[in-house]
């Protein structure tokens, strides 16, 4: 093999670090705030997501069908907010009926059932589990962090790992760019990742791994879920906001996925996590 096929082929990786610094200098204090604050980023985030999946699902979208999901969106983060949960869970019900109602008349409604949930139930889970306490020992801002590090930790990983290594797909119908061998670099990156965050939270070691993976599969599993979206209706990305990531919805799938999975295997752990 010549050294130029051994060359780890970090495509567009400036355009990468520049995207991930602005995105984390935006979220950092809504993220320490939580509440009010934090609830309007993730809105205005999830926004951007709902409208990129629209646009990306039902290129001839009216704006009934984009104002019904943004609508949909916005109240439930507000029951969320308040951590009113039933109604949540209506007002999911009841905007996706409309949504599908609207989408029936012109054509199969399927993407139309499927986008709203996929949007809007883990935006709604971020702003429930941060919770209304502002602060960096909350157990909100600690559970929510510890989250979000891990999945930004198997990305990196699994980034870098896979163009270094190469070797076997993991799943090259659905993600020609993945490999087994990226997959084990992330878990590996996220297990350290997960014992350094431990170590300032009270987690020991082992229970900081057991938490991690499981969240590190989920990131993958979301990520393998978009892409398979984007295959079988025919696009690359779904919007080109960042740039060397696409859209949002490129970018944010994996955690969509181990957030909803995370706050599941966070609930189990019950009185174990050490932040009241």
């Amino acid at each position: 093999m010549s050294a130029k096929a051994k060359r780890p082929r970090w495509t567009g990786l400036g355009a990468r670090l520049l995207t991930a610094l602005i995105v984390a200098l935006v979220c950092i204090v809504p993220l320490y705030l939580g509440g009010f604050v934090w609830t309007m980023l993730v809105a205005l985030f999830a926004s951007r997501m709902m409208y990129e999946w629209v646009r990306m699902t039902d290129p001839e979208a009216s704006w009934p069908a984009i104002f019904i999901a943004l609508s949909g969106l916005i109240v439930a983060l507000l029951y969320a907010m308040q951590s009113l949960e039933l109604w949540l869970l209506a007002t999911v019900v009841l905007f996706t009926g409309l949504a599908v109602w609207e989408r029936m008349r012109r054509d199969d409604p399927f993407w139309t059932a499927m986008g709203l949930p996929y949007v809007i139930i883990p935006a709604a889970v971020i702003v429930l589990l941060r919770g209304p306490e502002a602060g960096l020992d909350t157990r909100g801002f600690t559970q929510l962090a510890f989250i979000i590090l891990i999945v930004i930790a198997a990305d990196v990983g699994a980034y870098f790992g896979g163009s270094t290594l190469g070797g076997p797909k993991l799943a090259p119908s659905l993600s020609p760019n993945k490999t087994w061998s990226g997959v084990l670099s992330g878990a590996a990156l996220a297990s350290f990742v997960a014992i350094v965050a431990g170590l300032f939270i009270g987690l020991s070691p082992v229970l900081a791994i057991l938490l991690a993976l499981p969240i590190v599969v989920l990131s993958i599993l979301g990520d393998l879920l978009e892409s398979s979206v984007k295959r079988k209706i025919g696009v690359k990305d779904t919007g080109a906001l960042l740039p060397g990531h696409g859209g949002l919805l490129d970018r944010l799938d994996s955690l969509m996925a181990a957030v909803v999975g995370g706050a599941v295997i966070l609930m189990v752990v019950g009185e174990g996590w050490p932040v009241a």
